[in-house]
């Protein structure tokens, strides 16, 4: 199988171009450029910034099926980043971290054509959808909840009244377990729901 290493962290890529180029059944590139002018490769790996610029990118282009796989390999393991990637399409996540075992099961899988999440990965992932299960409006209020903005300025920036408002925040208080608003952002924070800079 042909694989594409074109990740910005040069000491990952090359460590990781060592790795699979010892395997005999991969061929292995290491690109510094855009994976998108490079045809013919079975799996691309990624860092999660270029990963997720090339997922909207290679939408963008329309090119379908027999696109090449995904493989994100990253530092980033809090839920939000995790799940906006696979929401991207990617189809693999691996951290850093891990072992040779666990890069070459996802690089296989991939090329099958399977996806691909370690055990503690899917885990954290489906944990936070059926723990949460947010709806996209209360996801919304939280976001802007962690900017410190009051009920009204919400309310004017989502287009709804004050009272709905209330109402999802409410919502908001009853799934995370929170009992004021500080402490709802803090718990959504802490489990990597609304994005770092916000809470700060």
């Amino acid at each position: 199988m042909k694989v594409l290493i074109a990740h910005a962290d040069v000491i990952v890529s090359a460590g990781l171009a060592a790795l699979l180029g010892a395997q005999h059944d991969m061929q292995v590139t290491a690109i510094e450029g855009d994976p998108l002018e490079y045809s013919g490769a079975d799996v691309i790996i990624l860092d999660h910034r270029k990963g997720l610029e090339h997922m909207r990118r290679a939408a963008a282009a329309h090119h379908g099926e027999g696109q090449p796989r995904v493989l994100i390999v990253t530092q980033l393991e809090r839920e939000w980043e995790v799940r906006t990637a696979m929401m991207a399409g990617v189809h693999g996540y691996l951290l850093q971290n891990s072992d040779t075992e666990q890069l070459l099961t996802a690089v296989r899988s991939l090329s099958r054509g399977i996806r691909y999440l370690s055990a503690e990965l899917s885990r954290c992932v489906a944990d936070s959808f059926t723990r949460i299960g947010l709806t996209s409006r209360e996801t919304d209020v939280l976001q802007l909840l962690a900017q410190g903005q009051c009920n009204k300025s919400i309310a004017r920036e989502l287009g709804i009244g004050v009272g709905t408002v209330k109402t999802h925040v409410k919502g908001l208080f009853d799934k995370l377990g929170a009992t004021a608003r500080t402490h709802a952002v803090v718990l959504a924070t802490r489990r990597g729901l609304v994005s770092e800079h916000y809470s700060h």
